[in-house]
This record gives C-alpha cells, sequence and structure tokens, in this order.
C-alpha cells in the first residue's frame, strides 16, 4: 500500500474509532428490520441517559420516552400530523466532517467486505478482534447479510456508484442513463444548529406530501469507510416533509415515511412498543436522522 493510500486509511481509521469508542454497542438503524435484531440492543447503553445539566437532552421530554431505546424514539401515527401536533422525537446530531468517506468504488471492490471474511478484515484496519471497532463491523457484515423481508429488496452500498446503480436498477429507470436527472435525494435538513438531540418538537406547518410512487432508503452503518444500507419495499408508503420547531427553538425541515398497511408487520416490531399499537391497527409513520436519506423519481 502506498504512502498516500496508508495516510487516507489512518485518516478513516481515526474517524471511525471516535465514532465507535463511546459506545458498548454500535447505532444501527434499519427501520424495516428493526424487530427482534433491535432488542439485542436495548440492554446497551448506546446513548447518554437524560441528565439534570440539559446536555443533549429537553429537561420537558416526555417520560413515557425516557424508558425507551432513543434510537427508536422516531415512530408516529398518521394522525399526528396535525399542526400544532407537539412529539417528542430523537434526532442524533453528528459533525458531516467526521463522517467516514465513501470509497472510489474500484478500491471499495478490492476490500473484503463480508463476514466469512471477518479476520481479514479486521487485519487490514488493524483492529483487535474484541474492540469495539471489531464489534460495529461485525454487526454491520451481519445485518448486510440479513435475508431480506417480505417485499423487500437490500443492498449494501460500499461506494456511491454502487448506490447510484442499486437505486436506477430500484426505481426501474434505464441504466443508459449516467446522469441523476431521473431521480433526486431527499433528506431531513436542521436549518439551526445546537447539541440538543431529544426534546419535544411541535409541527407549526401544513406536512408536504412529496409524489414518490417508488422510493429507495438508505441508512447509515458503522464501518471505517462509508457503508449505507439501502433497501427498496413494496407497499403503499407516502413520503413527507415536516416543519417541526423544537423546544429550544431548534428548527428541523424533517424527512418522514408513512407506512400506510402495517399488517404483515412483525408483532415485535419496535413501533408497536413505542406506539403501543398492533400490526394493522393504523399507518405508522417515522422521521429519519439527517444522515440517512430517500432516493425517488422525478416525475417526467
Amino acid at each position: 500500500m502506498g504512502e498516500r493510500d496508508e495516510k487516507s486509511k489512518q485518516i478513516e481509521m481515526k474517524d471511525f474509532t471516535e465514532a465507535t469508542s463511546s459506545t458498548k454497542s454500535p447505532i444501527i438503524k434499519m427501520v424495516t428490520q428493526m424487530g427482534d435484531n433491535i432488542q439485542n440492543t436495548q440492554d446497551h447503553d448506546q446513548f447518554p441517559k437524560k441528565n439534570n445539566n440539559n446536555n443533549g437532552h429537553s429537561s420537558s421530554s416526555s417520560s413515557h420516552m425516557n424508558h425507551i431505546n432513543p434510537l427508536l424514539i422516531v415512530f408516529f401515527t398518521i394522525n399526528d400530523l396535525k399542526v400544532g401536533k407537539k412529539l417528542p422525537i430523537y434526532f442524533p446530531k453528528r459533525d458531516p466532517s467526521k463522517s467516514p468517506p465513501f470509497l472510489p468504488k474500484q478500491k471499495a471492490d478490492s476490500i473484503p467486505f463480508s463476514l466469512k471474511q471477518l479476520p481479514q478484515i479486521l487485519s487490514y484496519f488493524s483492529f483487535p478482534s474484541d474492540s469495539h471497532q471489531a464489534q460495529a463491523v461485525k454487526e454491520t457484515l451481519q445485518q448486510c447479510e440479513l435475508k431480506p423481508i417480505k417485499g423487500e429488496t437490500k443492498f449494501c452500498a460500499t461506494s456511491m456508484e454502487s448506490m447510484l446503480d442499486f437505486v436506477r436498477t430500484s426505481l426501474i429507470i434505464p441504466t443508459k442513463s449516467s446522469s441523476l436527472s431521473s431521480f433526486k435525494l431527499v433528506k431531513t435538513s436542521h436549518l439551526t444548529k445546537s447539541n440538543v438531540h431529544f426534546q419535544n418538537y411541535t409541527i407549526f406547518d401544513t406536512p408536504m406530501e412529496i409524489a414518490a410512487p417508488k422510493l429507495v432508503a438508505c441508512h447509515t452503518m458503522p464501518y471505517p469507510y462509508a457503508i449505507y444500507y439501502c433497501h427498496y419495499q413494496e407497499g403503499d408508503n407516502n413520503v413527507l416533509k415536516i416543519n417541526l420547531e423544537g423546544e429550544n427553538g431548534d428548527r428541523v425541515e424533517a424527512l418522514a415515511i408513512c407506512h400506510m398497511d402495517t399488517s404483515q408487520w412483525s408483532p415485535t416490531h419496535p413501533s408497536f412498543q413505542v406506539l403501543k399499537l398492533q400490526p394493522g391497527d393504523m399507518p405508522i409513520c417515522h422521521f429519519f436522522p439527517a444522515d440517512d436519506f430517500v432516493w425517488i423519481p422525478i416525475a417526467a
């Protein structure tokens, strides 16, 4: 490996180490596959507890939510989509400059990426097998190799090129088109800066529905370089942009998806725990953190 590649790898390792060294377990964020998988993480101290100095938490957040993994405080029902409605929401805020970068496709394809190659991967990145980083790598590979749920097509993108190929295929966009004119990315935007992650937010404007007959959702995964778990799922889903204002004045233009039919979801899906519902009771929605996003086709 050349000196430049070695320096680049060291930078990536530094960012990844900073992102995982303070947790006992990595944050795995896949809304449609949380189910039983998330139960294995709920006993771990993944997030700071609410404390009296309000470091990253609003003092008046719902007491019910204080007993739930903050990762799960993103769910709401379609009946909540009203101007003036107040919702407790956890929005993780990460410094984009410290996020692991995408590798060029040629380089990403040259690095092993499978659970059976875990020893080689840990050796490549010089991770001790008992380290937080090794555990994060292992869990990401496990999630990427899980069998898709019914009606889902999934893919872990190791480069921007591979992500766009998956998006084109999933949205049935002709592969001869090399531009991004046929689809676009939508995401959550934080319009103000603060270190508060968990607080009550109020819907202060009428939610805007984004026409999206098909969509591909992509979620960041903990890894030494950028990995996105992307999935296309059949079904009736509504994409929304929702303007929110936090108790501290934070403004968020939040991306959310509403799943109109939950009758086939597992009863162990965490949304039912949070909302105290059962499969098929009503449409369930969830917010996206700022570093996850959705690809949707652009109407001709």
